[in-house]
């Protein structure tokens, strides 16, 4: 069965090759991908370079856990390593923002969608009602048009290109 996947990717480490390189990754793995712009924000929670941000979405036919363990190797082939406990920059971090309508919480591997970040982030909630303005969340029951005309956030973001064609 084939399911719409969003992905949230993001870099704060060389983004423009970074995010151009994953976008050719994900390209060659699914096919058809479709991008938001990009955003740019600083990083929240520790100092270091602006994280440049968007989602994608793409039609997959793999499971969950197969879609994160793909993300996971195009992330290490874009440079991130995930033992580095000293720096939270990154190269590359690509995390599965809903998979359909699939809602999974507190599973045995830590999965969760739709992912919370989805309702908690402009660099999330922005691209992906760029993208996707009339698919419903899962589990808010409105439309990603709507929650992002109802959010109040005043987290700094700017748009720093158009979707990126990779």
């Amino acid at each position: 069965m084939t399911e719409r996947a969003y992905v949230g990717v993001g870099s704060n480490i060389r983004p423009e090759r970074h995010v151009s390189q994953a976008l050719g990754l994900l390209r060659a793995e699914f096919g058809d991908v479709q991008s938001s712009s990009v955003y740019e924000c600083p990083p929240i929670g520790f100092q270091g370079e602006a994280f440049h941000n968007l989602v994608v979405s793409f039609e997959t036919e793999i499971g969950v856990e197969a879609l994160i363990a793909t993300l996971r190797g195009i992330e290490c082939a874009c440079g991130r390593r995930r033992d580095d406990t000293v720096s939270p920059s990154r190269t590359l971090d690509l995390d599965l923002l809903l998979y359909g309508d699939l809602t999974l919480t507190h599973t045995h591997n830590g999965i969760e969608l739709p992912r919370e970040d989805v309702l908690s982030y402009a660099f999330v909630l922005a691209p992906l009602a760029e993208i996707a303005p009339s698919v419903v969340h899962p589990v808010a029951r409105r439309t990603f048009a709507e929650l992002w005309d109802d959010f109040e956030e005043s987290h700094e973001m700017r748009r720093v290109a158009d979707a990126v064609q990779g």
